[in-house]
């Protein structure tokens, strides 16, 4: 919210810059009071499996849940754009996957869960590390493995976590297992928490999924299931991986929804049906999240061998998340041109004090190595690459 003084403190200011640019401009000061507080909009339909009824597709937004979905889009935005430059100058190392163009998803999730329930993810883990509650300094300095990394520098791009995150994870469908596990530990538990498990496209033929898939279903696990459809499995497009590629209806016996991917609040919608169906003690549930990355597969990929520039061109210009949610606030008065800007503004001083850090914090040292192996253990030692080199563990 703003108040009156700081909103003619920002206009005194804007003035003083024009002028002294030698422009003459005429403006007025704009209060909280003047923007709507909240609207209505109508979101796309889900394509639904086994289910009689969808998410709601009339859906409120207020003024200040959109402008928390745009600032955390654009902070997951520009923090892969500066993870993509730092990359290109060799200061971060091995693989790396990124996430632009596909905030909405992370974003629709987390808004409609809690922080005390789980989730897992694969590789491209950058964005939700930040919405589970990791900090963009902490990001950055465990993809340049420093030692105010979110672990300590020593898991690098695919392997962050905290609390009730658990990865990031390298092998392609082993997560979706782990999660199940998760789910099967809350509902031991009885603490009414779930887990999302999330897998992309290409993991979605693994034999391992539709395993847990038969699990989850025979304990009524709560555990929702998102396949994140970007279109393309490294460089394999969806049509020629898959005979099916409704990928919501893979379940068979589990019911399923298929999802606008690149609208915030269609996520945020259909995963609030989602967590009510797990949370009933229903079992599991299944969405396709339909999405697109504008990277390509990793940084090793320029992602345009297998895709044309102008399809890119084309999703950036029609379908993006944070322009989607933009254009809303703006066409309904609930946020101006300039507020946003100074959001871009404090963005981007975040993630350069952030990529500064990162580049300066120092590495972990060699004597760190083979902490944490073990949880709550007492010291211990770990034999190095010969028997005479020796190293301490500590929990």
């Amino acid at each position: 919210m703003y108040s009156n003084d700081r909103c003619t403190w920002s206009f005194i200011n804007l003035l003083h810059t024009c002028f002294s640019q030698g422009a003459a401009v005429i403006m007025s000061a704009r209060t909280y009071a003047d923007f709507t507080t909240q609207a209505t909009f109508e979101i796309k339909k889900c394509d639904l499996f086994k289910l009689d009824e969808g998410p709601a597709t009339q859906v409120v937004l207020t003024r200040d849940e959109g402008l928390q979905y745009y600032r955390i889009m654009q902070t997951m935005r520009r923090m892969e754009l500066k993870a993509d430059q730092l990359y290109k100058q060799k200061i971060i190392r091995g693989f790396c996957h990124l996430y632009d163009g596909q905030e909405a998803c992370a974003v629709g999730i987390e808004t409609s869960i809690n922080l005390s329930d789980h989730l897992i993810t694969a590789y491209r883990a950058h964005g939700y590390t930040y919405t589970r509650g990791g900090t963009v300094k902490e990001i950055m300095a465990e993809l340049t493995g420093r030692r105010g990394g979110i672990a300590k520098g020593k898991g690098g791009s695919m392997h962050m976590y905290c609390k009730h995150f658990y990865g990031g994870n390298g092998i392609v469908g082993a997560q979706v297992p782990l999660g199940a596990g998760v789910a099967l530990a809350c509902k031991f538990q009885g603490n009414n928490q779930l887990c999302v498990c999330l897998y992309g496209d290409g993991a979605a033929n693994q034999g391992q999924i539709f395993e847990t898939y038969n699990m989850a279903a025979l304990w009524k696990l709560p555990v929702i299931f998102i396949c994140e459809n970007n279109r393309y499995g490294m460089g394999t497009s969806v049509e020629r991986a898959a005979a099916s590629t409704d990928y919501f209806k893979r379940g068979e016996f589990i019911p399923g929804l298929r999802v606008d991917g690149m609208d915030v609040l269609c996520v945020r919608e259909a995963t609030k049906f989602a967590a009510d169906h797990c949370r009933s003690g229903k079992g599991p549930i299944l969405m396709e999240l339909q999405t697109y990355r504008y990277h390509g597969h990793s940084m090793s990929d320029p992602g345009v061998s297998y895709r044309t520039r102008e399809e890119i061109q084309e999703v950036r210009s029609k379908s993006d998340p944070i322009s989607l949610l933009k254009d809303r606030m703006l066409s309904n008065n609930m946020a101006s041109v300039e507020e946003l800007k100074e959001i871009d503004v404090e963005v981007r001083k975040e993630i350069e004090d952030a990529a500064q850090f990162a580049t300066t914090d120092p590495e972990p040292p060699l004597e760190d190595l083979c902490n944490h192996i073990f949880c709550d253990m007492p010291s211990l030692e770990v034999r190095g690459t010969n028997p005479w080199a020796k190293l301490k563990s500590v929990s």
